[in-house]
């Protein structure tokens, strides 16, 4: 097998592996290498309808790309909603992840029935249009809102939406809080990335 060869089989392979990424935005890197590679390839070879599809292809990655890397911290792009902690949408959702959740956040156990509100008292979900891509849920201990659970749908890995529930202008100083502090068991936190500061093995955030 030739060098050129090589190339236009790992161009291939890598297409092909980024197709079975769950992370939007890991794919759509991995999948716009796979298309400058194949270019590459394609133009070595004078297959110029290739060449053309797969400078169409990174052209319409990079735009993607830059678009989720503009809307990461666009409080205009996500929504939070505040929903009841007995919501049924919520339970759900809950243990539709059950299995992801007990992965980034081992502390927290999913509710097996309708009780949710024995978990927290307050419940969030951040949305991107019509898609759940955060749950935030928070136990009241006096002025302190607790993080029970914080988590982001394998699709947004790659963001940090629950941000948005902390950024949001008045709204946990509206509840009566006056900090904020995380599970110590969270897997992979964030928090220093959005002004909290560390508490030992969790992190809090002044209000």
């Amino acid at each position: 097998m030739s060098w050129l060869d090589a190339v236009g089989w790992a161009g291939s392979a890598l297409l092909v592996f980024s197709l079975l990424q769950a992370r939007v935005l890991r794919f759509r890197v991995l999948n716009t290498i796979a298309s400058v590679v194949l270019t590459f390839f394609n133009a070595m070879i004078a297959v110029w309808p290739m060449v053309a599809m797969n400078i169409v292809l990174t052209s319409i990655n990079l735009w993607f790309i830059a678009k989720l890397l503009r809307e990461r911290h666009d409080p205009d792009a996500y929504q939070v909603l505040r929903v009841g902690v007995g919501d049924d949408y919520l339970r759900h959702l809950l243990r539709n992840h059950a299995d992801d959740i007990a992965r980034y956040q081992p502390d927290f156990a999913v509710p097996s029935g309708p009780d949710t509100d024995a978990a927290a008292d307050l419940a969030f979900l951040v949305v991107l249009g019509d898609e759940t891509v955060g749950v935030v849920l928070l136990r009241r201990e006096g002025e302190v809102a607790r993080v029970v659970l914080d988590y982001v749908t394998p699709r947004f890995r790659d963001f940090t939406p629950g941000e948005f529930v902390w950024r949001r202008s008045g709204l946990l100083n509206g509840l009566g809080f006056r900090r904020v502090a995380t599970s110590p068991r969270m897997v992979g936190p964030y928090y220093d990335k959005v002004g909290f500061r560390a508490d030992g093995p969790a992190y809090v955030l002044d209000l």
